[in-house]
């Protein structure tokens, strides 16, 4: 972590305008693209290493570091008019915005979920460390924005939003061009899964003991993903699906089971059965099945490590890159953090002693 820590501080933080690069080679060689060359994902993943890292050794420069950056965010991304942060600047800082150039399947210009949900996490590690009365207000912000208006009213997020929070779809359009854009709009089970802990991690932080709509909201998000996009033969949730329009239900539109979705359905599904004691048998009984799927089509026995996708839809996973810029073991290493504390014997409360017996 120290070491990583100086890399980010001596070859990814840009001195003259601030704020971090999104690409640099080995060397610090800057590599990204100019209409792209800073995001407020890229940054947030920052703030929430230092955030990790000054809570873990006490390191002032590592916090100071994730201050920093958050007022750079404050400066430079943050949206002063309609709340949230743009996700892609210039290395100046400014925002870069589509143009008549700019094609219809770019994210370029776009809010998004993906940044947002990593936002709301970077801002609750820096929030625990760093009560700031600012980032307080960013962060409450960013838990209503991610809740209310990126969670639709079906139980999934909308991935791409103009800057006034208008939803990208392709609904309206013909099946050929919606599948064309599918990466700027479909159903992403495992983002569903996932935000529904990350909301629930930070209201818990910002203290919000009896947040029943928060909760209600996160429920609705795993069970959405487990009707919709779960696999109730061999277990695991599928990555993409869509509602086209005069089809009654969902389609799923990519039957790969990639595998950080499988890890953060593990810690949701377990989160779903402690907080829902009338539910928590079929949340964990899911949470069984999908584990025995990781074991049995991700997990790697011979090498190690976890293959991108599960080997039952994906069969070439098994001799392919087990990683790549994408692919750390950020996910996976979270989620069973998460379970293991809620599964240790020392755990409290008596049903999670005997799930462990099971």
């Amino acid at each position: 972590a120290v070491h990583g820590f100086k890399f980010l501080q001596d070859k990814i933080w840009d001195e003259e305008f601030g704020g971090f690069h999104t690409l640099v080679d080995r060397k610090g060689k800057v590599i990204s693209k100019p209409e792209e060359a800073k995001t407020a994902y890229g940054n947030a993943f920052a703030i929430y290493g230092l955030s990790a890292l000054f809570q873990a050794n006490g390191d002032s420069s590592a916090l100071k570091l994730a201050q920093e950056t958050f007022h750079w965010l404050e400066e430079h991304s943050h949206d002063k008019q309609y709340k949230g942060y743009h996700q892609h600047m210039l290395r100046d800082g400014t925002q870069a915005k589509r143009t008549a150039n700019t094609t219809s399947t770019s994210d370029l210009g776009y809010k998004d979920q993906n940044s947002a949900i990593h936002l709301l996490e970077a801002f609750t590690a820096l929030y625990a460390v760093w009560p700031d009365a600012l980032l307080r207000e960013r962060l409450e912000e960013m838990l209503l924005l991610v809740r209310d208006t990126i969670t639709n009213e079906k139980g999934n997020l909308v991935l791409f939003f103009e800057p006034d929070w208008t939803p990208v779809s392709f609904r309206h359009t013909d099946e050929a061009t919606i599948l064309k854009h599918r990466y700027l709009d479909h159903v992403s089970f495992g983002h569903d899964v996932e935000t529904a802990f990350l909301m629930l991690e930070a209201s818990h932080l910002l203290g919000y003991e009896d947040d029943a709509k928060t909760m209600a909201i996160a429920k609705r998000m795993v069970d959405h993903a487990l009707e919709n996009g779960w696999d109730s033969e061999l277990g695991g949730f599928y990555d993409q699906g869509y509602y086209f329009e005069g089809e009654e239900e969902l389609r799923i539109i990519n039957e790969h089971k990639n595998w950080w979705a499988q890890a953060e359905g593990l810690n949701a599904l377990l989160l779903m059965a402690d907080h829902f004691p009338e539910d928590e048998q079929a949340y964990f009984d899911k949470f069984r099945q999908l584990w025995t799927y990781i074991e049995e089509y991700i997990i790697d026995q011979e090498h190690g490590g976890w293959f991108e996708n599960g080997l039952d839809t994906a069969p070439e996973a098994k001799t392919a890159a087990k990683g790549h810029i994408w692919k750390a073991n950020y996910h996976q290493f979270r989620s069973l953090l998460h379970c293991m504390h809620r599964l240790l014997p020392e755990t409290e409360g008596t049903f999670k002693d005997q799930r462990k017996d099971q």
